[in-house]
């Protein structure tokens, strides 16, 4: 089950990648599912069983049109309570808070010395993840196909800390982000390693709901920092917890979609599955 998972999310992967370099044409469905080597009649019912909406309405959501037209009514997508953002499923809005807490300057500056990191992989909707968590939450969410890779990005972050591979609660309660009923979520609690600026950009991010998009000069304008867009980009390039922290839901001023630390057809099907999951 897990690996059909990923193996679908591969295919869905390629077919974004195809649309995205082909989105000005309108590609047809025949089309589509050619260059991902699936029947018109396979890939239609794998994609709106993955996306929740067809792939021609798709197309729609990651266009750079839809951008631009997130951007210019984007005073109506922000919510104005911190760290809140609205999650929608096939049910009502339901309300998810996260809590960040920064690490202490020691914590910070050794290492990760005197830590213990629980660490377990994951499934998600985008591929395989690493998950890690301290007694106090989340430290760390990347998206990494090879466990190994996982294991060896995660210790270069904490070199000094002791890691088991248990999954606990942190990690689960993070998990259960990508599930149908996120009534089952308890308060989500982050442990992050950065400097007092990135934290206040992390905090930040988790006031775009879902399927909402900003730009860095927003992400700037909204810590009261208007003349420090490049540096929030610098902040959310370096965002530790990936989707939790939706730094996915920041693009470029002119509505493209931007770098992604783990890539733009990655960050385009999380869009793309936002926007969809908030018309369910």
């Amino acid at each position: 089950m897990i690996d059909q998972q990923h193996i679908n999310y591969q295919r869905i992967e390629k077919a974004i990648a195809y649309i995205k370099d082909n989105f000005k044409d309108q590609p047809s469905l025949d089309e589509i599912a050619a260059a991902v080597h699936l029947s018109p009649f396979h890939f239609q019912r794998l994609f709106t069983e993955w996306a929740g909406v067809s792939p021609k309405k798709f197309i729609q959501y990651i266009s750079l049109e839809y951008a631009k037209g997130l951007l210019k009514n984007r005073g109506s997508t922000l919510l104005d309570t911190a760290y809140e953002t609205g999650l929608s499923g096939t049910s009502r809005l339901h309300d998810l808070f996260v809590n960040i807490e920064g690490m202490t300057p020691g914590e910070f500056k050794n290492g990760g010395e005197g830590l213990v990191i629980n660490y377990c992989f994951a499934e998600s909707p985008f591929g395989k993840m690493i998950v890690a968590s301290t007694s106090k939450g989340v430290c760390h969410m990347f998206f990494e196909d090879d466990e190994a890779q996982a294991l060896v990005d995660l210790e270069k972050r904490f070199p000094n800390a002791c890691y088991h591979q248990i999954t606990d609660r942190f990690q689960q309660d993070a998990l259960f982000i990508f599930q149908n009923d996120w009534k089952q979520l308890n308060q989500i609690k982050l442990h992050l390693a950065g400097t007092p600026f990135q934290v206040k950009v992390w905090e930040s991010l988790l006031k775009i709901p879902l399927g909402g998009l900003n730009t860095y000069g927003d992400i700037a304008k909204s810590i009261e920092q208007p003349k420090a867009a490049r540096a929030v980009g610098t902040a959310i390039g370096s965002n530790p917890v990936a989707f939790l922290i939706p730094c996915h839901r920041v693009i470029q001023g002119s509505g493209n979609i931007g770098g992604y630390m783990w890539g733009k057809t990655r960050k385009s099907a999380i869009i793309g599955w936002e926007a969809a999951q908030r018309e369910q």
